[in-house]
C-alpha cells in the first residue's frame, strides 16, 4: 500500500516520516490525549520511534490547510489476518478537538480504502468509556460490532468495561456513498 498526500476540506495528510518523531513525542506527552490509551502517561521516545518505523505507509501527519499547524495523525492499517480489512485510527492535539477534524480525516481514509484499496471492511476500536471516539466512529458510518475484554498488566480507569469495535462493510459504504 503506497498512498501519498491525502487532502480533505480543511487538512493535508502527508505520509509519516522519522522527522515527525519529536512532534509525536510531544503529542503523546499530553495526559488528556493519552487518557484512554495509557491512562495519561507519556509514550517513551523509543516506543514512538518504533511506532514510526512500523507505521510508515500506514499513518499520515495532518496539518491545517489554512495555517499549516500540526493537527494530529490518522492511520489506515491493513489487517494482519484478514485480506481487504483495514483498521482506522487517529490521535489529535487537544487544540483540534471538537471541530469535526477527527471525523473529516477518518472519512477520507475510509473512502480511500474502499475506492482505491478494494477494502471489504473497515474497523476501529476504543475503550467502551471513550464516548467521544465512539461518536466519531458513528459519524463516519461505522456501526457497533462488539464489546470485548483484554487483560492488561497495568489497567487504566474504565478497562473493566471493555473495548468496543465498530465496523463498516463495503455494502453499507456503497449504499451511503450513492
Amino acid at each position: 500500500m503506497t498512498i501519498g498526500i491525502v487532502e480533505t476540506e480543511r487538512m493535508t495528510l502527508r505520509p509519516l516520516t522519522f522527522d515527525d518523531v519529536d512532534t509525536l513525542v510531544a503529542l503523546d506527552s499530553d495526559p488528556e490525549v493519552m487518557r484512554y490509551i495509557t491512562g495519561g502517561k507519556p509514550t517513551p521516545r523509543a516506543r514512538v520511534v518504533d511506532t514510526v518505523r512500523k507505521r510508515m505507509g500506514r499513518r499520515w501527519m495532518a496539518t491545517d490547510r489554512a495555517t499549516a499547524e500540526f493537527v494530529g495523525w490518522f492511520g489506515l492499517v491493513p489487517s494482519a489476518t484478514t485480506e481487504a480489512e483495514y483498521e482506522v485510527g487517529y490521535r489529535l492535539r487537544r487544540a483540534a478537538w471538537g471541530q469535526g477534524l477527527a471525523t473529516e480525516g477518518t472519512r477520507a481514509l475510509i473512502d480511500l480504502a474502499f475506492r482505491e484499496l478494494g477494502a471489504r471492511r473497515i474497523w476501529a476500536e476504543t475503550m467502551a468509556v471513550n464516548v467521544r471516539s465512539r461518536a466519531v466512529m458513528e459519524r463516519c458510518g461505522l456501526h457497533y460490532a462488539r464489546t470485548f475484554h483484554v487483560e492488561f498488566d497495568d489497567p487504566i480507569d474504565g478497562t473493566n468495561l471493555g473495548e468496543v469495535e465498530y465496523e463498516l462493510l463495503r455494502s453499507a459504504w456503497e449504499t451511503r456513498s450513492s
